[in-house]
């Protein structure tokens, strides 16, 4: 008798995306990263835990934002791995920007392994109030009652 399991594909997916089974060639799969948009700019958050910050970067070309890191891997003579989950290598997540941002003054700072990258929105797109002009005299406008 078969038996659906709908969590089997998920699970090597997971896997796969994870590099169960790869030894000691690990490679990064993906940077986790939150952004969201608060007052006037946006703040991106990309979790990279044991990056060294010298190896981080940030760039801005034609309209893409990319964020690079490098992990790593440790000496590994004479190891003889029991795990091995932690990805090594380069870790790269490009963004496409919008026309609406300020380019020029994008900032980014690294701290307990957490790179944070603030967007700030673009004058000419940030919501404005217009001035509304007209005549010094009260206009009335009367309804026709359509009879």
């Amino acid at each position: 008798m078969l038996r659906f399991d709908p969590f089997h594909d998920i699970d090597t997916v997971a896997r796969q995306l994870l590099g169960e089974g790869t030894g000691t060639t690990r490679a990064p799969r993906f940077m986790p990263m939150d952004l969201f948009k608060v007052g006037d700019h946006y703040v991106l958050n990309a979790d990279l835990p044991g990056v060294d910050p010298g190896s981080v970067d940030v760039s801005v070309d034609n309209g893409t934002l990319t964020l690079r890191a490098q992990r790593s891997s440790p000496s590994e003579e004479g190891v003889q791995w029991i795990a091995s989950e932690r990805f090594v290598g380069t870790f790269m997540r490009q963004l496409s920007l919008g026309d609406n941002v300020d380019a020029d003054k994008i900032s980014a700072t690294y701290n307990n392994g957490v790179l944070s990258v603030t967007v700030p929105i673009a004058d000419k797109a940030k919501p404005r109030r217009i001035e509304i002009s007209g005549t010094s005299q009260p206009k009335t406008i009367e309804a026709s009652s359509g009879n």
